[in-house]
């Protein structure tokens, strides 16, 4: 999380390379807890390289599949670890495919900007 200088009133943030690593370090261990797992991307600032003070993270998974409805699936996950505030969005395999499909600036900007990072 973001820390205070003790010298100065400037706040650092964490940078995209320790954000990355911190990614991986996670997805490793939240990947045991979900054998439904496929994979996973960041996206966003932080794989653009626009990042700054405030920045959130922003990934992607892709499960087999899903129970629960789209807005609950991050439910499950632990970010707490992660440095920075996080948005997780779950899509099925199947849902993945048809969004691809459908097209559009989302997933047109996924295909150019998206770091993945798993498996």
């Amino acid at each position: 999380m973001p820390v205070r200088s003790l010298t100065s009133s400037v706040l650092k943030w964490p940078d995209r390379e320790t954000v990355d690593q911190a990614v991986r370090e996670w997805v490793t261990e939240e990947g045991r807890k979900h054998a439904e797992l496929r994979r996973l991307c960041y996206f966003g600032s932080y794989a653009s390289g626009n990042w700054g003070v405030g920045s959130d993270l922003d990934l992607i998974a892709i499960v087999a599949n899903a129970s629960e409805p789209f807005e609950r699936r991050n439910l499950t996950w632990n970010l707490e670890s992660l440095p920075v505030p996080t948005d997780l969005l779950v899509y099925t395999e199947e849902e993945w495919k048809r969004l691809h499909e459908k097209g559009g600036k989302f997933i047109c900007t996924l295909d150019l900007e998206a770091v993945w990072i798993y498996p």
